[in-house]
């Protein structure tokens, strides 16, 4: 039996090998990255190859390697999807965030200065009471009421925005 040489396989079988995966895949470029690498692979492959089923043993390959880009493909507009899923999501919390945060600085805004200084003192840094009426310069009670009312008219603000969102 006369010896083939990879040669004569690649120029007898690559059209074929070229033309499936063309077929498989759909478009040039991949069809000839898959040849190039069916043969790469058909060469570097320990077993010998049987000339019997060259044809059909370069087929095998160019298959394994159509469907093993398909996993990869997979697997990466798998994460891009997420990713911008995810970023979109981020993207429209961060918009609403925004929009409810404008909305509390508006509703701060419409109080008076003592009112807005005594419930910022309390709700965002946790102060006591005590020493919000230091700062302020009132009683204790006066801080107590303050925070109070303060509270009540940004709760009611919001309560009546809602109800008028309905």
């Amino acid at each position: 039996m006369n010896q083939t040489t990879f040669h004569d396989l690649y120029v007898r079988y690559a059209p074929d090998v070229y033309r499936f995966a063309l077929w498989l895949s759909g478009n040039p470029a991949e069809a000839d990255d898959i040849t190039s690498e069916t043969f790469v692979r058909a060469w570097a492959g320990r077993s010998k190859i049987r000339t019997e089923t060259v044809k059909a043993y370069l087929f095998t390959i160019a298959r394994n390697l159509f469907l093993q880009q398909q996993r990869q493909q997979k697997r990466q507009v798998g994460l891009e999807q997420a990713a911008e899923i995810a970023a979109s999501q981020r993207t429209s919390e961060a918009v609403e965030q925004r929009q409810d945060w404008e909305e509390m600085v508006q509703l701060l805004q419409n109080l008076p200065e003592s009112d807005r200084a005594a419930l910022i003192l309390r709700a965002q840094y946790e102060m006591p009471y005590a020493e919000i009426a230091r700062v302020l310069n009132i009683s204790l009670s006066a801080a107590k009421i303050k925070v109070h009312r303060a509270r009540l008219k940004v709760t009611a603000v919001r309560t009546t925005e809602e109800v008028t969102n309905q």
